[in-house]
């Protein structure tokens, strides 16, 4: 009989959040694919969380190994029950400079958006064989508004507004996304896990958390885990409650138009 064993892959896994929910679910019962870029961590992680996870290596700040990143896991996973995309790239230090992917994105953008479409892109097959299946959006409230033709952020950069530019254009494709899949198939949401949990992303920024890791946890599992007799699908939750992203985010103009450019960046770099 075929392995009905439950599958999600988390990337980011090896600290904050994303090690929160590989670990209570690989004890739960789960097989894991755990993510992270830093292969000393992953290989910690792996220990960790034991014979039941898959753990794998890759800078999500490179398109190229988001693409081998996604066809490992094609060629090795039988399914993917659910898809959370969690790494991220944070506020950085105050003061800190425009930084670009390997690529020459600008860096919050290329890791916090332009990985999970590109990942959720080439995974949506597996996830549709293995349905009913959803892709979890880790996003944030702290979103401001921009030009999707100004991706690069050149003038008057600072690391705070990028990374809520990212999490806007995040909330933007889930909407997006989940109108394109039939929710008994695919769900897709996204969620503001909890403010400023205490994690080093939070620490770096020179902020005070002001909730915990488990609080972000707790609020994540339950779109992971709970049983979706309605088929929720592009919504957007803060924390356990649903809750609305910025109004680009509904706005079909603004997601036409962030669509059209981040295809274009996508096939540039194919």
């Amino acid at each position: 009989m075929p392995d009905t064993t439950p599958t999600v892959l988390i990337t980011g896994a090896t600290s904050g959040l994303g090690r929160y929910l590989a670990t209570h679910l690989a004890g739960s019962g789960w097989t894991v694919l755990a993510h992270g870029r830093d292969p000393a961590r992953v290989a910690s992680l792996a220990t960790e969380l034991g014979d039941g996870a898959h753990c794998y290596v890759a800078d999500l700040a490179s398109l190229g190994e988001v693409r081998d990143l996604a066809a490992q896991i094609r060629a090795e996973v039988p399914r993917l029950d659910v898809l959370v995309n969690n790494a991220a790239v944070g506020f950085g230090a105050p003061g800190e400079g425009r930084q670009l992917s390997a690529d020459g994105h600008e860096l919050r953008f290329a890791v916090n958006y332009l990985a999970p479409v590109l990942l959720t892109r080439l995974l949506l097959p597996l996830l549709t064989a293995s349905a009913p299946s959803r892709v979890v959006n880790v996003g944030s409230l702290g979103q401001v508004p921009f030009d999707p033709a100004d991706t690069g952020f050149e003038h008057g950069y600072n690391g705070v507004d990028a990374y809520r530019r990212s999490k806007l254009a995040l909330a933007a494709f889930t909407i997006s996304l989940a109108g394109q899949l039939d929710p008994a198939t695919v769900t897709v949401n996204c969620l503001h896990p909890a403010t400023f949990m205490n994690t080093a992303m939070v620490t770096l920024a020179g902020v005070t958390p002001v909730s915990t890791v488990q609080e972000g946890g707790e609020a994540t599992m339950r779109l992971i885990t709970a049983s979706d007799p309605g088929q929720v699908t592009g919504q957007f939750f803060d924390g356990l409650t649903t809750s609305r992203a910025r109004p680009e985010a509904y706005d079909p103009q603004f997601r036409t138009k962030l669509t059209e450019v981040t295809n274009r960046i996508l096939a540039d770099a194919a």
